[in-house]
């Protein structure tokens, strides 16, 4: 059974940095796709950034392309998300999910095709 289980949200001021934790279990991830999504009050999960284990390839959404940076850590089995100059409309529940399933570049952007998910974390930044 995989369980991802995020940490790190906080609230922060404008500009400031924060960095999110993803602690994966229940399989070996070398070849998994992991993903950050965040859901804003009232709007559809949103993808944020992205990482294949396999290669080291990493995506992100135009709007934090520069600030925000996904890394991922083999022996722990975590991926991280860095924030830096984080704005209120960063103000969101961010959630790790996983998939197994080789996703080309467009599909790693889309959350129907990650297998599982984490509860989430809060970050709320204030201006």
């Amino acid at each position: 059974q995989v369980q991802l289980v995020e940490s790190g949200g906080a609230l922060v001021q404008a500009g400031g940095s924060l960095r999110l934790s993803c602690a994966a279990s229940g399989r070996t991830f070398s070849s998994y796709v992991m993903g950050w999504f965040r859901q804003a009050p009232g709007k559809e999960r949103e993808f944020v950034a992205a990482i294949k284990w396999s290669g080291a390839s990493t995506y992100y959404a135009d709007s934090v392309k520069g600030r925000f940076t996904i890394s991922g850590d083999n022996a722990k089995n975590t991926v991280y998300l860095q924030m830096n100059s984080l704005k209120p409309e960063d103000t969101a529940v961010y959630y790790c999910g996983a998939t197994s399933k080789k996703l080309g570049v467009v599909l790693t952007t889309i959350r129907e095709w990650y297998d599982y998910w984490g509860q989430g974390t809060q970050v709320t930044v204030s201006s």
